[in-house]
């Protein structure tokens, strides 16, 4: 639902008694600032059931020099947004939509500007790289075995080698989001046409047979376009009623500062497509029930205590790796048909979450880690 925006002239500056949340995207010159709205509007009204101020500021708007700040408040009774001036907020919550944006000069600037900032405290500075996840969790023990084989796609040798050591692979974009982008190869050596090459576009997938790995290769250049791709050994994902399906976990820090689980939901992958993703034709389902219903009742549930902690250690060393002070991921991890646990991907912007037990816990759950923080900020200063 669009929100509408109510031009009316800055209020005067609201005291800062309470703690100030802002929501930092970037400015647009038709809808004056871009982002998911309907999940702003969500975290204003939350924030402030829970005694935030909460606002979204745009990079430009947001002068780290002032003690007051234009931005944009929700009003959930006339469910439109006002234009006002709120104080110099505490934390920053970095919610820039698109990587392309946040890798702007000016918007660069700003995040770095906010994480050296005395009295403000920043998490999630910037979206992940596919590439740098995958060598961040292969340098611990304890989460090298949940990653799949990965390869930065760069040569048709390299692709030719590895296809011989995993006759099936997934090739995802490294800057990818929700799916798009993606492409999977079977060798079939028995077939005439031994290369199948599938490709996701939309909700629909299109499957190419190649005769000889030059002509896969062109297809894979030809549908990249000079986009950096990794190859990444296919896992033979369990099923329930003959589709794949694959876990979501949202993992966030509490109100102790520490990794917990909010919430976990399964996606069943749609009929004729590569991914899980809703977008691309997945459906909702439990987790339990899927796990049940595959491995019987003790396997399932044991499944899912090992997918939960697999979760909390993968978050662990995702946030040693990135050297960066984080809130909040989503990551998609798989079980295969034998039982064995795999990551495949994080987002340190997670989408809402669809499960209204999740969501709501979520939002509240953003607030608990800002009172942390502010703890936190109140010991040091008062150190």
């Amino acid at each position: 639902m669009e929100h509408p925006l109510i031009e009316e002239p800055l209020s005067g500056q609201i005291a800062a008694a309470k703690p100030v949340l802002a929501i930092l995207t970037i400015e647009d010159d038709m809808q004056l600032f871009r982002g998911n709205r309907g999940n702003f509007a969500d975290l204003v009204s939350t924030g402030q059931d829970l005694g935030f101020i909460v606002y979204v500021v745009t990079v430009k708007q947001l002068k780290l020099n002032k003690t007051q700040i234009a931005g944009f408040s929700f009003d959930s009774g006339t469910q439109s947004w006002h234009k006002g001036l709120f104080p110099l907020p505490d934390i920053v919550y970095n919610r820039v939509p698109m990587r392309e944006d946040e890798l702007q000069p000016a918007v660069r600037k700003k995040i770095a500007a906010c994480l050296k900032h005395p009295t403000i405290r920043l998490f999630n500075p910037s979206f992940f790289n596919k590439w740098e996840l995958f060598e961040w969790l292969n340098l611990s023990k304890s989460t090298k075995p949940f990653v799949p084989s990965t390869r930065r796609l760069m040569t048709q040798t390299g692709l030719k080698r590895m296809l011989k050591r995993y006759p099936y692979l997934y090739l995802k974009p490294v800057s990818g989001k929700a799916g798009k982008g993606i492409m999977s190869i079977r060798l079939l050596p028995e077939h005439q046409r031994p290369y199948r090459l599938k490709m996701q576009i939309n909700r629909r997938s299109r499957t190419y047979r190649c005769q000889s790995f030059s002509r896969l290769w062109f297809r894979i250049r030809r549908q990249s376009s000079g986009e950096a791709y990794i190859a990444q050994q296919g896992i033979e994902l369990a099923t329930a009623a003959e589709r794949r399906f694959d876990l979501r976990a949202l993992i966030q820090k509490n109100g102790r500062g520490q990794w917990d689980i909010t919430g976990i939901g399964a996606r069943v992958a749609g009929a004729t497509s590569i991914t899980t993703h809703v977008p691309r034709g997945g459906m909702i389902e439990d987790p339990e029930k899927l796990l049940t219903g595959t491995f019987g009742q003790e396997q399932g549930r044991r499944l899912m205590v090992t997918v939960r902690n697999a979760a909390l250690l993968i978050a662990r060393q995702i946030e040693r790796g990135c050297g960066s002070e984080l809130g909040e991921m989503s990551m998609d991890l798989g079980v295969d048909r034998t039982g064995g646990i795999w990551f495949f991907e994080a987002n340190s912007k997670p989408m809402k979450f669809d499960e209204p037990h999740i969501r709501k816990k979520s939002l509240e759950r953003l607030f608990q880690y800002s009172r942390y923080l502010l703890k936190q900020k109140a010991k040091k200063g008062g150190a």
